[in-house]
């Protein structure tokens, strides 16, 4: 009577060959698998952080908005903006009574450097503070 599982130690016929051609098999997967779990993770992770960094960018927007609709002077605003974010770029323009804000920076992390990235995020207020 033929088992299709050894029972109790007993041993098929052909038990040591396919031991001895599977061994080191789980091994060479992991070898394979763990590179790209790897780049998985460093992919995730430059996500959040990018995602971080223009969350940061809209709040210096909207700051820098408002200090414009202030009479703030450009410096003074374009300062703070950098205090917020560091090395973030800020340009203004007037559209009828709105004082609109956009800063942009270079995302220099994401991918480990690999891709040029750039964010930027807008906000407006109301000038004179009307």
């Amino acid at each position: 009577m033929h088992f299709l599982f050894p029972r109790n130690g007993e041993r098929g016929a052909d038990d040591g060959h396919e031991a001895r051609s599977e061994r080191g098999s789980v091994t060479a997967e992991f070898a394979l698998a763990l590179p790209t779990v790897a780049l998985v993770l460093v992919c995730c992770l430059s996500g959040v952080q990018l995602a971080g960094l223009q969350v940061r960018l809209q709040d210096a927007a909207a700051v820098s908005a408002r200090s414009l609709a202030r009479d703030e002077t450009h410096g003074s605003v374009s300062a703070t903006a950098s205090a917020l974010v560091a090395s973030a770029q800020l340009t203004a323009q007037r559209r009828d009574d709105l004082v609109c804000a956009t800063v942009t920076v270079p995302a220099r992390n994401a991918l480990l450097g690999l891709l040029p990235i750039t964010l930027s995020a807008s906000s407006c207020a109301l000038a004179g503070g009307k």
